[in-house]
Parts: structure tokens; C-alpha cells; sequence
């Protein structure tokens, strides 16, 4: 496999030091992070894209590889995995970016099973470009284990299997394991049950993300950093340095669309957060164990998700989202003392051999929730205009999908992507302010406080289901 060059840490540029504090994941990228040429000035291509996230890169990958002949440009306002694409939890998941109520209405259940068994498919269609391209990012497909640590969460794993065999899916896509068989896969303290699903891979996202970059630009495409996009219209990207004059248009900020124009409502911008250990001894990992490196989460209502990172450390986040008032991009927003106190706990309880471990690392970053909780991926041939987003925590399976598709969609191309119900789907906007603001705090009060009632009385939580229409499901 092709390696990135290292940067020694002596000669790391003081803006190189400024993006490795954004998270760890990028913290641990081999090579510099020095931006990229920004956009020189005006210029016609044929496909101009908004966003170096994985939305936008997997889309610029996939049109490249169709048709060499294309001029494709990227134009990303920070740096490549600057947003949730160099800061998420690593899960390359089946959990689909959407819910059933949802899709179900563009072909009933069977389209919902359709999609499922998309999101189960497109892990290894990664795993596959991630092998050929040569792109270091540690991804392990060793699947995922959900632990309950009381019955009331018991319950709800149970019911989310039943659901799932409704639906037609088998034993062979998920099961429940004994206490015995979770013991020898990893000692996690406070488990009532658990399941196991093959369908998850770890994997390091700043390092897929930027590997998938170097994979774009040699097939062609030219990639444009600290070049923020300022308007996306038909026919052309406006920019701070210019404008891109393109025949096709796709806008790819997921949580930075409300930014742009006529974007304000579209998602809600809601932060998750993590932290991330020191490098773990071999000591602590015989006492741990978890060889098979599979993706932990828990069953609250403010749920953690865990990974063995392929460094050999604990990456660990969740336990509650954050919104702050005007929904507004600030560096402050990644901190969130109350919640990174809920993280450590988590860690220091579950993983008992690692309660002394040193952390590390600590960051938060947005990530994009639409109104119904269900990705879109829309193009019109007409315009010359897409766009896709709306992953709501499942973009690093969710946002390889879109690009394939969008791909098929500007080409012409007919392809059994293109009947899937997130096809040509838009959901209804957000509330407007203060509504939002006071919505989306209200939601996370009652989620933690039914998590408290849940631990102290041993019974489900009642005050649920006053936010079950706003909240996807697990």
C-alpha cells in the first residue's frame, strides 16, 4: 500500500498545528496538513462541487472514475476533513441514514428493506476502493456489538430485532450473544445483553477521508482548500476568490449548508462529542481484550459509541448532542463540558482496564440532522443542479452511497441506486428561532432525564414518548 509522508512534528507549520487540534483523528494524520492552492480565480469546468467532505469527494471520485474526461473542482472553505468527515466516531455502519415511517412512503416496507440492504452493501463497496486505492485508515470490518447495561434497555434491543425480522432481515444479519461470548470479545463492565451484527467496519475517518482526496486528484480532479463557497446556483459555485463556471453544480456542506443561501432551515445543526485515550499498552489490551475491534454502543436514550482505534487507543463519544442559540458555527461550540464529563465516565466504568488511562484528545463538531431525520440525494438534469446530505450520524456509509448515486444521476446512468427512496426525497424545514433552539434543548433535557428515571426505577421511561416524532430510531 502507498504511504503518506510523514511530517515530523519540529517542522509542523503553526496553521498544520491549528487543524490537528480539531480532533484526534487529525491529530494522528501522517502527512501535512497545510491547505491546498485556494480557487486562483474565475473558471469554467464541468463539474463544479461544494464541499471536500466525504459527500463531495466520494461524488468527484465516482464521476471521475465513469469518465476521465470530465474537469472536476472541489471547493472546500477549510481543509479537507475540517468538518464531520475528520471528526466522527469511526463507525462504518449499516444503520441507515433514515427512518422507516419515512421511506416507507416511496414503496412501503420493501422499499425500506432495499435500503437497509444498501447501507449493508455499501461497507464493503468502501472496503473494496479503501484496498485498491492504497488508503491507510485503519478499516477493519469485524462488525459491531450493542450492549444494554439495564432490562429497559434489554427491551428496546430486543424490539429493534424483532423490527429488523419483520422486515426480512436473518440471524445472519444479527443476533443476540451471550454474556459469555461478549466476555471473550471484550470486557466491558455493566452488560445485561447484548447483539452482534457482522455488518460494521472501524475505521480512522481523517485518514479515509484525505487518503480518498490523494485517490481523487490522481484520477484528475483538482481540489481547492480555504476557498469558502458563498452562494451555489445554477451554473456556477460563487466563491470568496471567484466564480466556477459548470455545467453540472453539486452542493455537498451537509451541516454547512445553513450558511449558504436560502440554507438557514434546511438541517439542524446539532454538535457531537468525543475524546480519545493516550496510546494503550499491551498490558491493558490483554486485560480488555477486544481483538476483533468491533464498534461498541450502548442502548440509552443518550447513547456512547466506542471503537479500538488502529492505533491501539479508545476513541469514545455520544451521550448527548448540543445546539446553540442562531445555529452558528463558532470554535467554542466544540466544547461541552457537561457531556465530555459523561464521556470520560463511560469510559472509566465500561472499560475498567483503561479507568487510569491519560486522555488525549477532546473535540466536538457538527453534523447535519434534517427535519425527518432521512438523507436526500437530489439532481435535476435540467438545472444541471444536485445535492446530498442530511446523514444524521450514519454519513460514513451514507455519504459513499450518495456519491455513486449522484455519479449515475449526472451521467444518465440507470443503475438500482437510482430507486432508492432517498432519491429525489426532501424533507420539510426546520421550525424557525426561537423554536428550534427551544425545541432542540427540550428534546435533550427529556432524553437525559428519562435515562436518569430509567437507571434510578429500573422501569421504561414514560416522557419518551413525547419526543418520539422528533428523534430517529436506533
Amino acid at each position: 500500500m502507498a504511504t503518506a509522508v510523514d511530517a515530523p512534528a519540529a517542522s509542523r507549520s503553526a496553521v498544520d498545528a491549528r487543524y490537528r487540534a480539531v480532533s484526534g483523528w487529525l491529530a494522528g494524520v501522517p502527512e501535512p496538513l497545510d491547505p491546498r492552492d485556494p480557487l486562483p480565480g474565475e473558471r469554467r469546468v464541468d463539474v463544479a462541487i461544494a464541499g471536500g467532505g466525504l459527500t463531495g469527494l466520494w461524488t468527484a471520485y465516482c464521476l471521475a472514475r465513469a469518465d476521465p474526461r470530465l474537469t472536476i473542482v472541489v471547493c472546500e472553505r477549510d481543509i479537507v476533513g475540517y468538518g464531520a468527515s475528520g471528526r466522527n466516531g469511526g463507525f462504518q455502519s449499516a444503520g441507515m441514514a433514515g427512518e422507516a415511517r419515512v421511506f416507507s412512503r416511496a414503496g412501503g416496507m420493501e422499499a425500506v428493506r432495499r435500503a437497509e440492504r444498501a447501507f449493508m452493501d455499501g461497507i464493503d463497496w468502501v472496503g473494496a476502493v479503501v484496498a485498491e486505492e492504497g488508503i491507510e485508515c485503519g478499516w477493519h470490518k469485524g462488525g459491531a456489538l450493542r450492549i444494554a447495561t439495564s432490562p429497559t434497555q434489554a427491551a428496546r434491543v430486543e424490539a429493534g430485532i424483532a423490527g429488523r425480522r419483520a422486515r426480512g432481515f436473518t440471524e445472519a444479519d444479527v443476533w443476540e450473544i451471550s454474556l459469555e461470548e461478549l466476555e471473550r470479545r471484550v470486557r466491558f463492565h455493566g452488560a445485561v445483553s447484548a447483539t452482534y451484527t457482522p455488518h460494521c467496519a472501524r475505521i480512522d475517518p481523517a485518514r479515509l477521508v484525505r487518503g480518498l482526496a490523494r485517490a481523487c486528484e490522481r484520477l484528475g480532479v483538482v481540489i481547492h482548500e480555504q476557498t469558502p463557497v458563498t452562494a451555489v446556483e445554477r451554473g456556477r459555485l460563487v466563491c470568496a476568490q471567484g466564480a466556477l463556471q459548470a455545467d453540472v453544480v453539486i452542493r455537498a456542506t451537509e451541516s454547512f449548508t445553513r450558511d449558504l443561501p436560502g440554507g438557514r432551515r434546511r438541517y439542524l445543526r446539532l454538535y457531537s462529542h468525543m475524546l480519545q485515550t493516550e496510546v494503550l499498552p499491551p498490558a491493558v489490551w490483554d486485560e480488555l481484550g477486544w481483538a476483533g475491534c468491533e464498534p461498541i454502543a450502548d442502548q440509552r436514550y443518550h447513547f456512547f459509541y466506542a471503537q479500538r482505534t488502529m492505533d491501539d487507543r479508545i476513541a469514545i463519544g455520544g451521550r448527548g448532542t448540543s445546539y446553540h442559540a442562531g445555529d452558528r458555527i463558532r470554535d467554542g461550540n466544540d466544547a461541552d463540558e457537561a457531556i465530555m464529563a459523561r464521556v470520560e465516565q463511560a469510559l472509566r466504568f465500561h472499560f475498567p482496564a483503561a479507568r487510569d488511562a491519560a486522555i488525549e484528545h477532546r473535540w466536538g463538531g457538527a453534523f447535519a440532522a434534517p427535519r425527518d431525520w432521512s438523507m436526500s440525494v437530489v439532481y435535476d438534469p435540467r438545472t444541471g443542479m444536485g445535492h446530498a446530505g442530511g446523514f444524521a450520524g450514519h454519513g460514513l456509509t451514507g455519504t459513499s452511497i450518495a456519491g455513486r448515486t449522484l455519479a449515475d444521476l449526472v451521467l444518465g446512468r440507470d443503475s438500482d441506486l437510482l430507486a432508492l427512496p432517498w432519491v429525489g426525497h426532501e424533507g420539510r424545514r426546520w421550525e424557525p428561532e426561537p423554536l428550534r433552539m427551544v425545541a432542540a434543548n427540550a428534546i435533550s433535557s427529556i432524553l437525559l432525564s428519562a435515562d436518569r428515571a430509567e437507571e434510578r426505577t429500573g422501569r421504561p421511561a414514560r416522557r419518551v414518548a413525547l419526543v418520539r416524532r422528533f428523534i430517529p430510531g436506533r
